[in-house]
């Protein structure tokens, strides 16, 4: 039975359990999954009153979006936003105990991450595209996505009051809100003072200082970026690879776990070590297609 169009009852608060996720300053991509979450497994239980769902529920709710296709990283969101939302009732005593402690999810098979190769970022960083404002953008785009490794929200958030250019340093609001100092070198700091003598010409009055505007004059966004490494690379890379690049190229430099780490913004060194899985993978191909015993040869 398709419960997808009946309203939620007003029993499960979620848009008080929304307010709670916000006052702690969850990011907005989490809070909006975690609002998805919890409407769909109040649609599915059928269940006006959270108070009285069961773990026994929860695990079939789980096992059933198995069923519809959900992949394991999907499931453990879900499994999160179950928690999350039945602590939450505990903590401002609206039940007595959570159904979801003890609730379990299959663990998403961690996959290496793609890589810019060779090609892309020869195309990307050193081709020649003009010196119009666009152009100018388009390369300090590149040169901070590859030359500081950010998330692409962090690069879309830059203000000009976190850029020391002279000093070489970008300040970073990563997750958690948390601020971070990212070395830049010489070549991005080029790049970006370039836009720089440009940007007003070309940014509207919603954009404040925020350093990176799109062709309308509105803030830059994450499709923006997408659209921007397509239209310059002839093919579609997401932003998160030239992160992903950077980590790994630090690393097969000889650069310190932990040094790499802090640059990222990781809270967790097991989140940065996932990048020495990709330098041993990317040793492994070059000793395949060059050594005379790796297989790459006849």
């Amino acid at each position: 039975m398709d419960r997808s169009a009946e309203p939620i009852p007003p029993a499960w608060e979620i848009g008080e359990f929304e307010r709670s996720l916000r006052a702690r300053d969850r990011s907005e991509h989490t809070t909006r999954a975690y609002r998805g979450d919890l409407e769909q497994v109040a649609r599915w239980s059928g269940v006006h009153d959270p108070a009285r769902i069961t773990l026994s529920t929860l695990r079939e709710y789980l096992a059933d979006a198995l069923e519809r296709g959900d992949s394991p990283a999907t499931l453990g969101r879900r499994r999160a936003a179950l928690r999350t939302y039945f602590a939450w009732r505990v903590e401002s005593g609206r039940q007595s105990e959570s159904p979801a402690q003890r609730l379990s999810a299959p663990r998403a098979r961690r996959r290496l991450p793609e890589l810019a190769t060779r090609e892309d970022l020869a195309r990307l960083l050193d081709s020649e595209w003009g010196d119009d404002p666009w152009a100018r953008r388009d390369r300090a785009v590149g040169e901070i996505l590859y030359g500081a490794g950010l998330r692409v929200s962090e690069l879309c958030g830059l203000h000009s009051r976190d850029l020391d250019l002279e000093g070489g340093w970008l300040r970073v609001l990563g997750k958690g809100r948390k601020e971070r100092l990212v070395p830049l070198h010489s070549t991005g700091r080029r790049a970006v003072d370039a836009w720089l003598e440009v940007r007003a010409e070309r940014a509207g009055p919603e954009t404040g200082d925020l350093v990176f505007v799109n062709r309308r004059g509105r803030p830059l966004g994450p499709r923006d970026v997408r659209r921007i490494l397509e239209a310059r690379l002839g093919r579609p890379l997401h932003p998160h690879a030239l992160r992903h690049t950077f980590a790994t190229h630090l690393l097969e430099g000889g650069a310190d776990l932990r040094v790499v780490q802090e640059m990222l913004g990781h809270a967790n060194l097991s989140t940065t070590q996932i990048y020495t899985h990709v330098s041993k993978s990317h040793l492994q191909k070059v000793h395949r297609a060059t050594h005379p015993r790796g297989g790459g040869l006849d």
